[in-house]
């Protein structure tokens, strides 16, 4: 086994704590309207809590304005309700079957509180990376312990997991400076 297919597992893993990362980073609001602000939203519909694209189309008319157009007549209500109650100021109309959703613009205090947020994230999004990094590590040292590999390898498969940290690392730090930035732009 070459030492690439010993660490792809590992490699896969830190790019899915890379993808959540872009997820809940996409999912602060940085002052203009973005479907991925609704996305967390989770609507009680049909005796569960369902994600909100589940019961409606969320569009993005203008960069202050989201529209919610909501399939069943019925669950409007609950789709309202979930909006509101979904932790991001947001203050919904509805229209019928459609619910407008404008985006005020943000304060200089509140911009403050989400690019904390974004850091926040960036940091659980770090641990993962190190917790996996850690993982991989106490793996190629029982192969070694084992007598499946020699130190040579053991010493070039740590070095290949520590810039694959380093490589996750630095696209984390990317992430979210250029996040930090779209939230503090006025």
């Amino acid at each position: 086994m070459n030492p690439d297919a010993r660490l792809k597992p590992f490699q896969h893993k830190m790019e899915l704590s890379i993808e959540a990362l872009g997820k809940e980073l996409a999912g602060i609001r940085a002052g203009r309207a973005t479907v991925a602000l609704l996305e967390p939203v989770k609507v009680e519909a049909y005796g569960s809590m369902m994600p909100l694209n589940q019961v409606a189309s969320v569009s993005a008319p203008d960069a202050r304005m989201l529209s919610v157009n909501v399939w069943d007549k019925g669950m409007v209500k609950a789709v309202e309700k979930a909006i509101r109650e979904c932790g991001a100021n947001l203050n919904p109309a509805v229209e019928g079957q459609t619910i407008r959703v404008p985006i005020p613009p943000l304060s200089e205090e509140r911009r403050q509180e989400l690019s904390k947020l974004a850091g926040k994230y960036a940091e659980e999004a770090k641990i993962a990376v190190r917790n996996i990094r850690r993982d991989a590590m106490d793996l190629i040292k029982q192969l070694e312990k084992d007598g499946e590999i020699g130190e040579d390898v053991m010493h070039k498969l740590s070095d290949a997991v520590q810039e694959l940290t380093n490589e996750f690392s630095k696209n984390i730090e990317n992430a979210l400076a250029t996040r930090q930035k779209e939230i503090t732009q006025i």
